[in-house]
């Protein structure tokens, strides 16, 4: 009798989870009688009638709408293995394709004629014959495995999902690979048809693993789990309408990713390139993000910003790393969106930063070798500042010294920074030069020019000098990196470049009486170097004090990286490289400097220095210099 009881409750229970199932129409969108939520509606209150008919149909599946025989562009990548052939007649995308490509009207059945509709589709979910912005479907068969697949899905044609919710048919994927069309709102909050809830990535990584390595082969989806897209909490506002979910980490690859109707075909991505990262990092409120998460505000005037591509010259994934072209900037090549990791605490120079996880970079010993992932940052930055061709120097970026010493290009940074450079800014090696440094603070400082900042170490990065000007790792409020700043050359501090309007003649804008605070013209220098203390009381150099007074900038004797190239009249030493857009050779004798005996040979603002340590004036010279 118990057990009598016990099966009545369960048929009970049974009955009357049926009947609320009912009663909230599990059908959704799909149920198109009369009276429905449906934005197409028909006459034929018997639901299940507009797709299949229990006699008299199509005798596949009971099929009963007409099927279509458009033909598609299917997607395509050069980065992909699998490609779509057309879909079968009467296969499962064929059947949703007879309503949702558009080219048979809604209604049209096999058995009971074309019903009496009402209202039309959404835009959205009408897709023509352009598939090629939708997830790739009707694979041609086999399914080829690639490094970021489910290893399952090549080998015996099972996907990831242990509930088996997510799985091919007939050996590929098809649109009811991800959508039950008998059941709108499996996922509660994603109410898409979809076959399971879809919330972080769950669809996705169904068939796609990040964790996979094959053969030395890179995943491009590598180091996901822990990646800030997939942790962040940070909420997202229905108007951002980048997905269902309230949160990135829940939104998780649709937050970049649309599975259908792409802005941009290649990889699916929601906008091209940038396109697709401004609508979280534009500072808008769309998205609940920390000030310093909002990177385009670098790329806006008065700011100089790293630039653009043209749409004639977009990022590609399969594209070289070693980039011919330096105009060439998307947040990708510095940044990968599935390895990306918010960055709590700076690492010492030279490792890459968190930010910049599994990005590729170029191994400076040979200059083309590709790192994957690059280890420092400089590497990284080396897919354009390097070996690589087409570069060009832009006046938007300021200024441009023409050196005395020259290793050839004068855009590639690899010579000048190398351990064979005479000397160089530590950056790709650490501090070797033998010659003492009296004006190395033990800290670089702050914005502010007062508070103490990272310890100054034996290595810097490219970024201690090329940052954005608010930067909060310096004490500011702004993005790392050298998004864009103020100053030329996105240096993230003032650095003027004095500048002649013939070489040798009176330079045209000294800074005489000199500003050494952070808001003068050796701000960028004197993030590092003591100024007042040392550089002024000539304790490296006994004539510092009198160029720096009478308002020489340090760019006229000095250069910023390195002296790649070797002379025989100028060693290199102290970066010491003059700039020939300022001063002339003497007489016709080399330009030349004698490190030793503290001497040069050339001519400055009108003033001839000679090797014995005289000067004299040509024109009337700068208080101090004699």
């Amino acid at each position: 009798m118990r057990l009598r009881v016990l099966a009545g409750l369960t048929i009970l229970l049974i009955a009357a989870t049926v009947r609320a199932q009912v009663a909230a129409d599990v059908m959704g969108m799909h149920n198109l009688g009369p009276g429905s939520k449906s934005p197409v509606t028909g006459t034929r209150t018997d639901s299940c009638s507009y797709c299949h008919a229990p006699h008299s149909g199509l005798n596949m599946g009971l099929w009963n709408q007409k099927l279509t025989t458009q033909t598609y562009t299917m997607y395509t990548s050069n980065t992909a293995k699998n490609t779509g052939v057309q879909p079968v007649l009467a296969s499962d995308s064929n059947m949703c394709l007879s309503c949702h490509d558009g080219t048979v009207a809604v209604g049209s059945t096999v058995a009971y004629g074309q019903v009496t509709m009402r209202g039309s589709m959404n835009t959205l979910d009408v897709f023509s014959s352009k598939m090629q912005s939708s997830h790739p479907f009707s694979l041609a068969p086999p399914i080829k495995d690639n490094v970021h697949l489910v290893s399952s899905l090549a080998a015996n044609g099972k996907t990831g999902d242990a509930t088996g919710s997510v799985k091919l048919i007939n050996g590929s994927v098809e649109c009811t690979s991800c959508h039950n069309p008998h059941v709108q709102a499996k996922d509660l909050v994603s109410q898409n048809f979809l076959v399971k809830d879809g919330s972080s990535g769950q669809l996705c990584l169904a068939c796609h693993d990040p964790s996979r390595t094959v053969g030395g082969q890179v995943n491009p989806l590598a180091d996901w789990a822990t990646s800030a897209h997939a942790t962040s909490a940070n909420k997202i506002t229905a108007a951002a309408q980048l997905g269902s979910y309230t949160t990135i980490a829940t939104d998780a690859c649709i937050s970049c990713h649309t599975p259908h109707n792409a802005g941009s075909s290649a990889r699916l991505l929601r906008g091209q390139d940038e396109q697709d990262c401004i609508s979280c990092h534009n500072g808008s409120t769309n998205v609940a993000m920390p000030a310093y998460a909002n990177v385009f505000t670098e790329y806006q005037t008065p700011k100089v910003f790293h630039p653009v591509p043209t749409s004639t010259n977009p990022h590609d994934a399969a594209e070289n790393t070693l980039l011919d072209n330096n105009r060439h900037a998307t947040c990708v090549d510095c940044h990968n969106g599935h390895g990306s990791q918010p960055v709590q605490t700076f690492p010492s120079a030279p490792q890459i930063r968190v930010s910049q996880k599994d990005i590729a970079g170029i191994n400076a010993s040979d200059g083309t070798s590709v790192l994957a992932p690059a280890v420092n940052q400089y590497e990284n930055c080396l897919r354009c500042h390097g070996n690589s061709s087409g570069k060009q120097v832009q006046p938007v970026y300021g200024y441009f010294p023409v050196r005395a010493v020259s290793a050839g290009d004068p855009l590639n940074l690899i010579p000048q920074l190398a351990v064979t450079a005479t000397s160089s800014h530590p950056v790709m090696h650490p501090r070797s030069s033998p010659l003492a440094q009296p004006s190395l603070l033990p800290n670089m400082l702050n914005l502010d020019g007062v508070k103490q900042g990272r310890a100054m170490g034996t290595q810097i990065f490219c970024t201690d000098c090329h940052n954005s000007d608010d930067n909060r790792e310096f004490g500011g409020t702004g993005a790392n990196g050298p998004h864009g700043s103020r100053w030329s050359h996105i240096l993230e501090r003032r650095y003027e470049f004095s500048q002649a309007p013939t070489p040798g003649q009176q330079i045209s804008n000294l800074f005489p009486n000199p500003d050494l605070s952070v808001n003068g013209p050796y701000a960028m220098c004197a993030k590092c170097h003591d100024l007042a203390n040392q550089i002024v009381k000539n304790t490296s150099w006994n004539s510092h004090a009198a160029h720096i007074n009478a308002g020489f900038s340090c760019s006229v004797c000095h250069t910023a990286h390195g002296t790649g190239a070797t002379s025989g009249t100028i060693s290199g030493e102290r970066l010491v490289n003059f700039d020939l857009n300022v001063v002339a050779p003497n007489s016709g004798n080399p330009i030349s400097y004698n490190r030793s005996a503290n001497t040069c040979v050339l001519v400055c603002h009108g003033v001839t220095h000679n090797g014995a340590g005289t000067n004299s004036r040509r024109a009337r010279g700068p208080v101090g210099i004699k």
